[in-house]
C-alpha cells in the first residue's frame, strides 16, 4: 500500500478509522472486533516506514505495535490509543458516515477515540518524515480497552518505553490522574422453603436488602471522608440484583453485584476488607444472614507527577500552540494508563516509585542493540487528551479537527 498524502491530512484519516467498523464484541456479541482496522492501521504504517509487529493471542482481537526506530542516544516514547468502540446500536443516522459539521466531525468513534488514534499516527508519521529520531518512537494501536484492555495487557507483555502518553479524548486539556475501580459479587443466602412455610424458609432476597442499606451506609461514609484532592472521594453502588425462582417460594439465593470506584492510596485489597467488615458485621447482628464474597475485575487508579520531566515539556508546547498553560485535571473513569504503569512504566508520581523487592523490570525487545540506546530506564507516564467536542463525553458531540 503506497502511501497516500491525503491520508497525512488527520481529519482524511479520521474519516477512514470512523468507517470501519470496530465495535467490541466483549460488549457486543458478534461485534466487528479490530481486525479490518487493525489491518488498515498496519497498512497505513508500514507504507510510511515503520516497522509493525500484529500482535493476537485472541483470534479476532488483534493489536498493533508501529516502531520507528531511533539513532541511539534518546528517549523511547510510546503513543498508545485504542482501536474499538462500543455500540452502534441506536444511533441517530449512519454510524459509520463521518460528517462534518461546522468544524467537528460526527459519529461512532470520532471522539473515543478514533480521533486520538489518527492524531498519534499523523504526528508519528511528520515527526519522522525527514529521518529517524534519536529515540524510538512506538505507537501501540490496541484492542479491547472498552471491555477488559487485554490489547494493551499483551502489548505490554513485549513491549516497554521511556515514557507514554495516552492519546484519550478531551478538551485539549492534560490528565494527570483518574480513578480505579474493582467489581465484586455477594452472595446472600437463604433457605428454599414454600411460601406457605415461613417457619422453614429464610428470605435470601429479604436478608439482601440489610446489606444493601449497609452498603449505602457505606457510601456515605466514603463521601464524608478524605478525598484526593484531583480526584475526590471513592465511590460505591450496587449495579445488579438477582433472586428468587417464583413468587410462592422463599428464595435460597440472592447475588448483589457492585463496583467500588478507588482512588490513589485504595486498591482491591483495601475494598475486600472494607467489604468483609461490613458483611460480617450484619452475620454477627442480623439472625441468619449468611453470605459469600468474590473479588472481580479490578483495575488500579493511576496518578502522575506534574513536576516530571515528560508532563512539563508537554505542557509547555501545549502552552505554546494553545496560546495559554493546559488545563491540568483528573477523570473518574479508568484507563489504560494505569496498566501502563503497573507494567514498569512508572506512573509520573508526586515522589518517585521504587520497585518492590523482587520486581524484574520487563527490558525492551524492540530498541536494537544496547548501546543504541542507554537511556532504557523507564521516566514516566502521561494521559494527554487530544482536541473534542463540548459538553458530555460521546461521539455525537464531535470531534474538532484541524488540517494544518
Amino acid at each position: 500500500m503506497a502511501a497516500d498524502p491525503l491520508d497525512s491530512d488527520p481529519a482524511g484519516l479520521l474519516a477512514r478509522l470512523v468507517s470501519i467498523d470496530s465495535v467490541n464484541p466483549g460488549l457486543v456479541p458478534g461485534g466487528a472486533g479490530e481486525t479490518v482496522i487493525a489491518d488498515f492501521c498496519g497498512h497505513w504504517l508500514a507504507a510510511r516506514g515503520f516497522e509493525v509487529h500484529r500482535l493476537e493471542k485472541c483470534p479476532g482481537r488483534p493489536s498493533l505495535v508501529a516502531i520507528a526506530r531511533g539513532t541511539g542516544g534518546g528517549r523511547s516514547l510510546m503513543l498508545n490509543g485504542h482501536l474499538d468502540t462500543v455500540s452502534l446500536a441506536d444511533y441517530d443516522g449512519d454510524p459509520l458516515d463521518p460528517q462534518m459539521r461546522d468544524g467537528r466531525m460526527y459519529r461512532r468513534g470520532t471522539f473515543d477515540m478514533k480521533g486520538g488514534i489518527a492524531a498519534m499516527m499523523v504526528a508519528a508519521a511528520r515527526a519522522t518524515a525527514h529521518g529517524p529520531l534519536r529515540g524510538d518512537l512506538i505507537l501501540a494501536c490496541v484492542a479491547d480497552e472498552e471491555h477488559s484492555s487485554s490489547g494493551t495487557e499483551e502489548v505490554l507483555e513485549s513491549f516497554t518505553a521511556d515514557a507514554a502518553i495516552v492519546t484519550e479524548p478531551s478538551h485539549l486539556e492534560v490528565t494527570l490522574a483518574h480513578k480505579g475501580f474493582v467489581w465484586f459479587g455477594v452472595e446472600i443466602d437463604g433457605r428454599a422453603a414454600h411460601g406457605s412455610r415461613p417457619d422453614l424458609g429464610v428470605d435470601a432476597i429479604a436478608k439482601a436488602g440489610h446489606f444493601l442499606v449497609a452498603l449505602e451506609q457505606l457510601g456515605q461514609r466514603l463521601s464524608e471522608g478524605p478525598g484526593h484532592p484531583l480526584l475526590g472521594k471513592g465511590t460505591v453502588h450496587a449495579s445488579v440484583i438477582t433472586g428468587g425462582e417464583e413468587p410462592s417460594t422463599y428464595p435460597a439465593h440472592c447475588r448483589i453485584t457492585l463496583e467500588r470506584r478507588t482512588v490513589p492510596g485504595e486498591n482491591a485489597d483495601t475494598v475486600e476488607s472494607e467489604l468483609v467488615s461490613v458483611l460480617d458485621q450484619l452475620a454477627a447482628t442480623v439472625p441468619d444472614f449468611g453470605y459469600r464474597l468474590t473479588r472481580g475485575l479490578h483495575r488500579e487508579p493511576f496518578e502522575a507527577d506534574r513536576e516530571a520531566a515528560i508532563v512539563r515539556t508537554l505542557a509547555r508546547h501545549a502552552e505554546t500552540s494553545l496560546g495559554h498553560p493546559p488545563v491540568v485535571h483528573a477523570e473518574p473513569f479508568w484507563t489504560d494508563c494505569a496498566l501502563l504503569d503497573r507494567a514498569g512504566m512508572p506512573a509520573l508520581r508526586r515522589r518517585r516509585r521504587r520497585r518492590p523487592r523482587g520486581h524484574r523490570v520487563r527490558r525492551p525487545r524492540l530498541a536494537g542493540p544496547p548501546h543504541q540506546h542507554p537511556h532504557r530506564h523507564h521516566r514516566g507516564l502521561l494521559f494527554l487528551k487530544p482536541s473534542a467536542g463540548p459538553g458530555r463525553t460521546g461521539d455525537r458531540y464531535g470531534t474538532k479537527v484541524h488540517h494544518s
